[in-house]
C-alpha cells in the first residue's frame, strides 16, 4: 500500500462509552429532544402538585361541601347500602376504587365523619371526641348510611359522574346534597399556600335561616360546637380572615375546695386540657392538689384544691393560663368552579339554599 489508511475499529470494551472521548451527555441520539432547566421543572411541577392538593385533597367544593376523600367514602356506602351494617375495614376497601390514596386516610376521613353523628350510623367503638380515645381498628368498627344522608345526599339521575382515576369506574363530581352540610359539620384542611377552617353551624339555625334566605329576610348564623362550652362570636366576622372566636370551658364551683369542669372548648379534649392545667401547675401559675377525670358520655373533670386557695381567683388563672380558653381564627376557603374562593358563611348559606332549590326542581322535571 502506497498511503497509510486510518482505520477505526468499533469499540468492543461493552462499557457502552463513546469512543471518541466525548461524554455521552453530549451524544445528540434524538435531535427532537429538548433541555429543560431543573429550575423551570420544579416551578412546573410544584405548581401542579400545589393544584392537585388544593382541588383534590385539603380544600371542601361549594356545591356539596365534600372533601373529595370525603364524596368517595359517601358513594361507596350507597353503592354496599342494603339498609344493614357493613364493616369499616369494608367500605374502606370499596372506597379505594375510587380513591388512589390507600386506607389509612380513607379509614381517618370516615371515622371524622361518623363521630359528627350526622351523615353515618355507628356501630362500635368510634372513639370520643371528648376524651380524645381514638376509634378501634376498621374491622371492629361498622357503618350505615344514615336516613338523614339517604335523604339528602343522593340522587343518581340529576348527579353529574365522571371517570375515576383509573377509569375503571363512574364517580360522582359532586353529590346532589340538598342542605347547608358544609356548615353543619365545619371543615378544616391545610393546603399549599392556603388553608380552610369553617366552623360547625347549629342543625336548626341553619334550617331556620335558610327559611329566611328563601323569604327575603336578613338572618345570621355563629358556630355551635359538639364540645359546648362558652363562646364569644362578637369578632367572628362571617368566618372570613381576620375573625375571631374565643371559647371558654364551663367551669363552675363544686364546693369551697373542688371545681368542676362539665364543657370543654372546641379543638381541645379532657386529655389535652388536663395537661394543660397541669403544666401551669408546675410553672406556678395555679396552685391545685389533684385532678380527677371522671368523663364517659359527658365532661366531668374535678379539680381539688389546697385549703385556703381561692377559687375564683383559681378560675380567673385557668382561663388565662391554661386551654379552659381558646381562641379559633375561621377562615372560609372553598373549592367553586375548580378554583379556591374565600367566602363567608352567609355567603355559603345562600348559595347552597339556591343550589338546593335548582336541585329540587330537576327532581320535579324528570
Amino acid at each position: 500500500m502506497d498511503e497509510e489508511e486510518e482505520i477505526i475499529l468499533p469499540d468492543d470494551s461493552g462499557d457502552g462509552k463513546p469512543s471518541d472521548g466525548s461524554h455521552f451527555y453530549e451524544q445528540d441520539e434524538n435531535p427532537d429532544d429538548t433541555i429543560v432547566k431543573v429550575t423551570g421543572m420544579y416551578k412546573d411541577w410544584f405548581l401542579d402538585y400545589a393544584s392537585y392538593v388544593i382541588l383534590e385533597r385539603a380544600v371542601p367544593a361549594i356545591e356539596d361541601g365534600f372533601k373529595p376523600v370525603q364524596r368517595r367514602i359517601m358513594h361507596a356506602l350507597k353503592e354496599l347500602d342494603d339498609g344493614r351494617y357493613n364493616k369499616v375495614a369494608n367500605v374502606v376497601g370499596h372506597t379505594m376504587q375510587y380513591h388512589p390514596h390507600g386506607d389509612a386516610s380513607i379509614g381517618d376521613a370516615m371515622v371524622q365523619i361518623g363521630q359528627k353523628d350526622l351523615l353515618i350510623d355507628t356501630q362500635g367503638n368510634w372513639g370520643n371526641i371528648l376524651t380524645g380515645d381514638s376509634a378501634a381498628a376498621s374491622r371492629y368498627i361498622e357503618a350505615r348510611l344514615s336516613k338523614f344522608a339517604l335523604e339528602i345526599a343522593f340522587s343518581p339521575k340529576i348527579t353529574e359522574w365522571a371517570a375515576s382515576y383509573d377509569g375503571r369506574k363512574n364517580e360522582p363530581v359532586n353529590l346532589p346534597v340538598k342542605f347547608p352540610l358544609l356548615l353543619a359539620q365545619g371543615a378544616e384542611g391545610i393546603a399549599v399556600g392556603l388553608s380552610t377552617k369553617i366552623l360547625p353551624h347549629n342543625f336548626n339555625e341553619l334550617i331556620d335561616a335558610s327559611i329566611r334566605i328563601l323569604k327575603g329576610k336578613s338572618f345570621q348564623i355563629f358556630p355551635d360546637f359538639q364540645t359546648a362550652g362558652i363562646a364569644d362570636v362578637s369578632a367572628y366576622n362571617d368566618g372570613l380572615r381576620g375573625g375571631r372566636v374565643r371559647v371558654r370551658a364551663r367551669i363552675s364551683q363544686l364546693d369551697k375546695n373542688t371545681l368542676v369542669i362539665t364543657q370543654i372548648p372546641f379543638s381541645t379534649n379532657t386529655s389535652s386540657l388536663i395537661d394543660s392545667i397541669l403544666k401551669a401547675n408546675e410553672k406556678g401559675k395555679i396552685k391545685i392538689k389533684k385532678i380527677e377525670d371522671n368523663t364517659a358520655a359527658e365532661v366531668e373533670i374535678l379539680i381539688h384544691l389546697f385549703p385556703g386557695v381561692s377559687p375564683d381567683k383559681t378560675i380567673d388563672a385557668l382561663f388565662a393560663f391554661t386551654a379552659c380558653e381558646t381562641s379559633i381564627a375561621p377562615l372560609g376557603c372553598v373549592i367553586e368552579n375548580h378554583k379556591p374562593r374565600f367566602v363567608g358563611v352567609t355567603d355559603m348559606l345562600r348559595i347552597s339554599t339556591e343550589r338546593t332549590k335548582d336541585l329540587l326542581r330537576q327532581e320535579l322535571e324528570i
